[in-house]
């Protein structure tokens, strides 16, 4: 969906600021620019970004011979010339995206385009430092060969969060073992020798909505990621809040006060969960569900697993709630680990949601929607946090107005 198509929302657009210190900001605002509309000339680019032509042209040819924007011919737009048409060039420079679990370890190879080049996945039986680093180092290049050895942006790496805290999750170790107070940044940095960017899962899947997904239009959303427990990533003007620590959205360890009577106790992930999920399926004798055999439970409407749907509705419902009345985001994406029908009907279940600031009677924007990045949201948003550092203006540096024609009454 390109920005001219995005639904009716508030959404505030970065534009180029002209004085050659802001250069770096300025490319990144054309990139975007292009990467959002498709093939585009110097004279829209410019309109687009409210840059002058002569630094458009400029940056359109450094940014060409880099590799990073290409030519695609021209289109004819009225009179005269048609003008050279320039767009994100798949075949320039790539990024890579890794998942750090308990007992596996996910990587991707990601083009300027956001196509997926390559994917791995290979079992984790030791997380000590230096194993993890040995063996992330040896999936990288394995990807290189698989999908291209371009020249490499960076690495993202998602790891389980909290940071820094210990013993903090209700559904299971929070952190790897044996990683208390190593840099992780720096050893994957030294093993890979590009740049390495560390987050949580959830505000790593948050950047792969942003950039790929269902996050796309928007400029502040919310995500609820359910990976093994469940997390929140917050896009707000366009970038992950991070908090401090890295640790904002740690929204599964916080206890819920859920709707229709049904009692309280314990935390959201203890009922809202995969992990939750799973247990409750253990207990009824149903042992390692894998994603087709949720789909088949679903469609054959187990009591089991449509108890877990209300349960898990219930407490997610005023979370919702709670988030559209703290953050005001412009919607909140249900993503990560679940399957897309399950997805959908956790979604249905969560109605009637709460009243709050997001109930306004002419919104066109659902207040909840599935996620589009599909089961590999963890790594795949992991390997959109360099193309993020490359390609997406910050928008408290240089903020447009309020598109007239999307934005929404109050």
């Amino acid at each position: 969906m390109t920005t001219r198509e995005r639904p009716a929302a508030r959404q505030r657009v970065a534009i180029g600021t002209n004085p050659e210190r802001n250069r770096s900001h300025n490319r990144r605002v054309v990139l975007d620019v292009v990467r959002m509309h498709g093939a585009l000339g110097r004279t829209e680019i410019a309109r687009l970004t409210r840059l002058t032509p002569q630094a458009v042209a400029n940056i359109v040819e450094e940014l060409c011979s880099e590799d990073m924007l290409v030519e695609v011919g021209r289109r004819r737009a009225g009179r005269g010339q048609p003008p050279i048409q320039f767009a994100v060039n798949p075949e320039g420079p790539m990024t890579a995206g890794v998942e750090i679990a308990g007992d596996r370890i996910a990587t991707v190879l990601l083009d300027l385009g956001g196509g997926v080049r390559a994917r791995r996945t290979a079992p984790l039986a030791d997380t000590r430092p230096e194993i993890v680093v040995e063996h992330l180092s040896r999936e990288i290049a394995a990807l290189r060969r698989q999908g291209g050895s371009a020249r490499l942006l960076g690495v993202g790496v998602v790891m389980p969060g909290p940071f820094e805290v210990d013993g903090m999750s209700s559904v299971g170790p929070a952190t790897l073992p044996g990683w208390s107070g190593i840099d992780p940044r720096g050893l994957i940095e030294e093993a890979t020798g590009t740049m390495a960017v560390i987050e949580n899962d959830a505000n790593a899947a948050a950047v792969g909505e942003r950039l790929f997904g269902a996050g796309r239009p928007f400029s502040s959303f919310c995500l609820l990621y359910f990976g093994v427990g469940i997390g929140l990533g917050i896009i707000h003007e366009g970038r992950p809040l991070r908090g401090a620590h890295g640790n904002a959205g740690e929204i599964g360890h916080t206890p819920t006060r859920p709707r229709n009577d049904r009692p309280a106790g314990g935390w959201l992930e203890q009922h809202a969960s995969l992990y939750a999920l799973r247990d409750r399926l253990a207990a009824a004798g149903l042992i390692d569900v894998g994603p087709v055999a949720l789909d088949a439970l679903l469609a054959a409407r187990h009591p089991v697993l449509m108890d877990w749907i209300a349960e898990a509705a219930d407490h997610l419902a005023p979370v919702v709630g709670m988030l559209e009345n703290l953050l005001d985001p412009e919607t909140i994406i249900l993503g990560g680990a679940l399957p897309d029908a399950l997805t959908d009907a956790l979604i249905a279940a969560l109605e009637p949601l709460p009243i709050s600031v997001a109930a306004r009677p002419h919104r066109t924007v659902p207040r909840v929607l599935r996620g589009q990045t599909g089961r590999w949201t963890a790594a795949l948003g992991a390997a959109a946090l360099p193309l993020m550092e490359t390609l997406t203006p910050r928008l408290d540096l240089a903020i447009g107005p309020l598109a007239p024609a999307d934005t929404e009454p109050n």
